[in-house]
């Protein structure tokens, strides 16, 4: 009779656990955070729109209309130069290659209206000598030449490129020109079947990934990128380049605060001034990102100014976390193991992580996502992802505005007990067998 109730209870535990592998386990959902507005209130910004993130976790630290679509002028070239660092890396080009242009990039390339390096008819120029200049001069006919050789024509090099941002999740990016002048400028070689006045537009938070994904894919970028002055020779003549990133030492708006290595600035009458900063701070790297700054004229330092407030507001706000890889966050340092040797398993993170904790006393918390995993678990294998707190303050980032995940692996592996050990624990409860 003993025996039979056993049976019994282990009969409906075994119901019950069926149930729950059938259904998926039970949580709360967080209330979504408005990612596209995060903070919006805490500084007040006199541009369309902006967002802060961390360069390596996509965690948002500030966002002002973030996902509106808006003109990006010549912040367009970070793509065309993602493509062509990818091109080198895959040794479809080489820095000392030598390529001509064509006559209408030449027509643009003299162009005064526009950033530019004159580019001569019949002249040879290396990748290296056009890179340089589409992010330092931001020279509108030079970065059309890097993707004309890149793809063999203008309009095959935009296609390129609407692919590229696809696959970083960017969907509603408009594309037509590889150096962000609207598309009747650039002459001939303007998208076909397009209005002359259509202009490459992006959000903000989408303009952040394409700085993200240049940063993290080719850090090497920032060696140019950091230069306020370079010399473009040609021939026997020399252009004196100078980076309309003023935030760099020696340039107009330097501050010693905020020690700007890059990325890129952006200007037409439609987006008015636009920049994509980055900046190295307290062993983080953050990316902000501001739109339809006020814009007077050449002079303007307008979009610099409001980078600024955006960086000391991230800076006095946050503090960032650094955690290596394997290190255990307090109160789930194991999680629970079914059919394990052991009942439970050690856990930490995945990668080296950073996190920017709000600077406001508050404890920084993390949650796992799960409570329970089958076994059997190898050593390193991804178990979870935990989520961040502080306080009440969710920790969010681009991919994920209910939470940021950050990877949990297994510390050690815990292997998985046979069908006899099973059966036992089920009828007896007899805990772990060692």
């Amino acid at each position: 009779m003993f025996f039979s109730k056993k049976i019994k209870r282990a009969v409906i535990s075994l119901v019950a656990l069926i149930s729950l592998v059938s259904c998926g386990a039970t949580f709360s959902a967080p209330v979504k955070a408005d990612v596209a507005n995060y903070q919006t209130d805490q500084v007040k910004l006199n541009v369309k729109s902006a967002i802060a993130i961390d360069s390596n976790s996509g965690q948002v630290l500030y966002a002002k209309n973030a996902d509106k679509t808006l003109p990006i002028a010549s912040m367009t070239k970070l793509m065309t130069v993602y493509l062509t660092l990818n091109a080198i890396k895959n040794q479809k080009l080489s820095w000392d290659q030598k390529v001509k242009p064509t006559a209408s990039i030449v027509k643009v390339a003299n162009n005064a209206e526009y950033s530019n390096v004159p580019l001569k008819m019949g002249h040879s120029y290396t990748i290296k000598q056009l890179y340089q200049a589409t992010l330092i001069e931001s020279a509108n006919g030079a970065a059309m030449l890097l993707g004309q050789t890149i793809a063999g024509s203008q309009k095959a090099f935009i296609d390129q490129m609407r692919s590229q941002v696809k696959k970083w999740g960017i969907k509603d990016a408009k594309i037509y020109t590889a150096c962000g002048l609207p598309n009747g400028n650039v002459g001939k070689d303007a998208y076909p079947g397009v209005n002359k006045n259509a202009e490459n537009s992006m959000s903000a938070k989408d303009m952040a990934i394409v700085g993200q994904n240049l940063i993290q894919d080719f850090p090497e970028v920032l060696d140019t990128t950091k230069l306020a002055h370079l010399d473009f020779k040609d021939q026997g003549h020399t252009t004196k380049m100078a980076n309309f990133n003023w935030m760099l030492k020696g340039l107009s708006q330097y501050d010693q605060a905020y020690p700007v290595d890059g990325l890129k600035t952006g200007t037409t009458d439609a987006a008015g001034a636009c920049f994509i900063g980055t900046v190295n701070h307290a062993g983080a790297r953050l990316i902000t990102v501001v739109m339809g700054a006020r814009h007077k004229d050449g002079t303007d330092p307008a979009r610099f100014m409001q980078t600024k407030k955006l960086m000391n507001y991230v800076f006095t706000k946050y503090r960032p976390v650094t955690f290596n890889a394997g290190s255990q966050m307090a109160g789930v340092k194991n999680i629970k193991v079914t059919d394990g040797d052991n009942a439970t398993t050690n856990l930490g993170l995945k990668e080296k992580t950073t996190i920017w904790d709000p600077a406001d006393g508050k404890t920084l918390v993390a949650k796992l996502n799960r409570q329970t995993i089958e076994a059997p678990i190898t050593k390193g294998q991804v178990v979870g992802n935990y989520q961040f707190k502080s306080g009440n303050e969710k920790i969010v980032s681009l991919s994920n505005p209910n939470g940021m995940n950050v990877k949990a692996k297994a510390l050690a592996a815990n292997g998985k007990v046979n069908f006899f050990v099973r059966i036992w624990r089920m009828l007896f409860g007899g805990g772990q067998i060692k």
